[in-house]
């Protein structure tokens, strides 16, 4: 064998383990998500900062409000009362407190955040949390851009039963609003990433959905943390595991988040994620940047290797040929397992994403190079815009307002 045919071999390893891993995920997915968890239900209270109207703002929110959960308070919060969001928030308190389960529902206002010390979500968070009664044993947070089903809390709260999981979260899954290129292409992106998430090491908190035991909360010091840093689920993700203890991923709480998006739009969030995560948390940054390059060049490695092959004469060129199909075909399953999977987890949205799956699954190879370019895109700069806020990322621990648009 020449030196090549070694690293064609570590190559299909390689590729092999990434579906491995998410056919992992799929099954374990698909076993938890429609189980029912009434056995664990601690007093809890649930966080949403909100901040200007999403797609579906009103549908969103509603979706919180239904929870069917018996000991938990609700708490919406706003940077101001001039927010859109407010005006609608109160309008929905006043109709629907009396057909939900929340034992007391308040719209707070936390003001504007101090420049250089933290985002102004964590500043909202951090305020709503200061106005939560000492009893409540789980905290609970959720984005103002998702829409839960009636039984997400339930299923959030339910990991932390177990002492080793330090906090349980969920994730996103954008359905397209109008089926634009760009919502397509934005809703597969984003699956890349969702498919790496289930009974695994490599899970993350999202900050959109998330949960923690109050006394976990305050042993990891998180509100420090967060006084301090860009990113609440990722500064809690480090702080959990920093401290041996599990992020354990919750597949019932993947919820739709309905989007209509544009390419600035598209480019500019992508960009944003992934330089809050070289900020935050580098080996997580690192390892999308490589996965991302591996998918993209392995199959032409091996189509390059293949031609080599032929035109030396080599014994194994013919079947050196069948190996950049393989790679292709290996990344064809993992596409095809993760729309399967959210298939039959968002049954209602079921319609509406249709477009999306099989955008994703004709698509998969070329999007890898966009995913490779945003990645690449992040390794530069540190300024980032966040809900009209524009910051500066000099560290874990160093973040400045540059401008805070009205």
């Amino acid at each position: 064998m020449q030196w090549f045919h070694y690293i064609i071999l570590l190559t299909i390893i390689i590729q092999a383990a990434i579906p491995l891993l998410v056919y992992r995920n799929y099954r374990f997915n698909l076993q938890k998500y429609k189980k029912k968890r009434t056995a664990f239900r601690p007093f809890a209270a649930l966080c949403i900062p909100c901040k200007g109207l999403e797609p579906a703002f009103e549908k969103n929110i509603t979706s919180f409000f239904k929870q069917d959960y018996e000991k938990y308070i609700l708490r919406f919060v706003v940077e101001e009362k001039s927010d859109p969001a407010y005006k609608i928030l109160c309008r929905l308190k006043e109709n629907l407190s009396p057909v939900s389960k929340a034992l007391d529902i308040k719209i707070l206002v936390a003001g504007v955040g101090k420049s250089g010390a933290c985002s102004q979500k964590n500043h909202n968070l951090l305020y709503c949390i200061k106005q939560i009664p000492d009893d409540v044993q789980v905290l609970a947070f959720a984005d103002s851009d998702i829409c839960v089903s009636k039984d997400w809390l339930s299923h959030l709260v339910y990991p932390l039963r177990q002492p080793r999981n330090g906090v349980a979260s969920g994730y996103r899954w954008f359905i397209p609003k109008n089926n634009k290129l760009t919502e397509l292409v934005l809703s597969a992106l984003n699956a890349k990433v969702a498919q790496l998430l289930g009974n695994s090491r490599f899970n993350q908190v999202w900050g959109g959905s998330m949960a923690i035991r109050a006394k976990n909360f305050k042993k990891l010091n998180i509100a420090e943390l967060w006084a301090k840093s860009i990113s609440d689920d990722l500064s809690l993700s480090r702080a959990v595991k920093k401290n041996k203890m599990k992020v354990a991923f919750v597949p019932a709480c993947l919820a739709a988040s309905y989007e209509n998006t544009n390419w600035e739009k598209l480019f500019e969030f992508a960009r944003r994620q992934f330089i809050i995560t070289r900020v935050n948390a580098f080996k997580t940054w690192l390892t999308a940047l490589l996965a991302s390059l591996f998918s993209i060049t392995a199959p032409i490695a091996a189509a390059g290797f293949a031609y080599l092959s032929l035109k030396n004469k080599d014994q194994y060129a013919q079947l050196l040929i069948i190996v950049p199909l393989i790679l292709l075909a290996a990344q064809l399953t993992q596409a095809i397992l993760r729309e399967a999977m959210i298939a039959k987890i968002l049954k209602e949205d079921r319609k509406d994403i249709k477009a999306a799956r099989i955008f994703d699954i004709i698509f998969f190879w070329p999007l890898s190079f966009l995913f490779f370019f945003l990645v690449i895109s992040s390794a530069f700069g540190k300024t980032i815009t966040w809900r009209g806020i524009k910051y500066k990322l000099a560290g874990l621990a160093n973040v400045t307002v540059i401008k805070n648009k009205p």
